[in-house]
């Protein structure tokens, strides 16, 4: 009895073993299973909170195909029913790690932008590890050029273009901006931009991962963030690689980037990468609005979404990005 209990520890400690060994020096794909789980359960309760505050005098323009080459290049838009002429837009880049999420988890939020006047626009990519870096950056660009090729078709004005995005999602909208606004910075990544960068009138950023250098792989989250470099780098020793450490935009940006407003909660793991790429844009000359919050008061999530209120705002930030409906 006692010699067949030690056969099942030693079996499970070999099974733990193997799955330890798998993870860490095999593949990642457990690890982002399990990560995907985690972020799409909250991605659903957000979205369910907000379902009540969805204004119904907005239209929805669902899977449309960014690029007919490519099976995951789909976006959804939505404008005001009663709009007329062409409207400011915003095109959002949803977060999840790189490795989670799809354009429907911020279909509510854009949908109450849309009804303050704007034409929203939701953008799917590749998420990892079915595609590395930097293909979801190629899949944005490409997204950005359609949006402003066919802006008449869905009642874009060219000129009034913001892009944004949350956490992942805001380090792949930003990325774009860079490429847009940063030659030398565009022939090092090696994707030219799909549009100039005039056309970007500004960047929302909420609680981006702009600077993969700062990532602490030994703390607590060490396990988590070592499988999302494996997965989107495509390689378990991607943080070595010299072009997906072009990922770190702070020491790429320029004064020419598109007006910035950047924000991250005070709770928020990626706050010092939100706070080192406002203060880089502030060093460079460009254009930065930050929302911040004190340490000493309860921590914030970094996109709290659900408690978005639509009611009318006395006074709204001059950058993110309501100025765009006045001109």
């Amino acid at each position: 009895m006692l010699r067949w209990f030690i056969r099942i520890i030693l079996g499970l400690v070999a099974v733990v073993a193997a799955l330890w060994l798998t993870v860490s020096y095999i593949t990642p794909q457990p690890a982002i299973w399990a990560i995907r789980a985690l972020f799409d359960s909250g991605s659903d309760a957000a979205s369910a909170k907000l379902l009540p505050k969805v204004p119904s005098d907005v239209e929805t323009l669902a899977a449309i195909r960014y690029d007919p080459a490519d099976p995951d290049a789909l976006l959804d838009i939505f404008r005001p029913k009663a709009a007329s002429g062409a409207r400011p837009a915003i095109v959002w880049v949803h977060g999840g790690g790189f490795v989670s999420g799809n354009r429907h988890i911020v279909a509510e939020y854009l949908k109450i932008l849309a009804a303050q006047g704007f034409v929203t626009i939701t953008v799917d990519y590749t998420i990892a590890p079915d595609a590395r870096y930097p293909t979801p950056i190629r899949q944005t660009n490409k997204a950005l050029g359609y949006v402003v090729a066919n802006a008449a078709r869905y009642g874009v004005d060219p000129d009034r273009i913001l892009i944004g995005g949350d956490s992942a999602g805001a380090q792949i909208a930003a990325q774009v901006a860079t490429i847009a606004t940063n030659p030398a910075y565009a022939k090092a990544v090696g994707i030219a931009p799909s549009v100039g960068p005039d056309r970007i009138k500004g960047a929302i950023l909420f609680c981006g991962a702009h600077d993969v250098t700062m990532l602490n792989l030994d703390g607590s989250l060490g396990p988590f963030l070592r499988a999302v470099v494996w997965a989107y780098g495509g390689k378990r020793d991607a943080m070595d690689d010299p072009q997906f450490r072009l990922m770190a935009l702070p020491d790429h940006v320029t004064a020419d980037f598109p007006p910035a407003f950047i924000t991250a909660g005070n709770g928020d793991p990626l706050l010092g990468q939100s706070e080192r790429l406002a203060n880089s844009l502030n060093s460079a000359g460009a254009p930065v609005e930050t929302l911040f919050f004190a340490k000493v008061t309860p921590p914030r999530s970094a996109m709290n979404i659900s408690s978005i209120s639509t009611a009318p705002r006395a006074s709204k930030p001059s950058i993110a990005p309501w100025h765009l409906l006045a001109a």
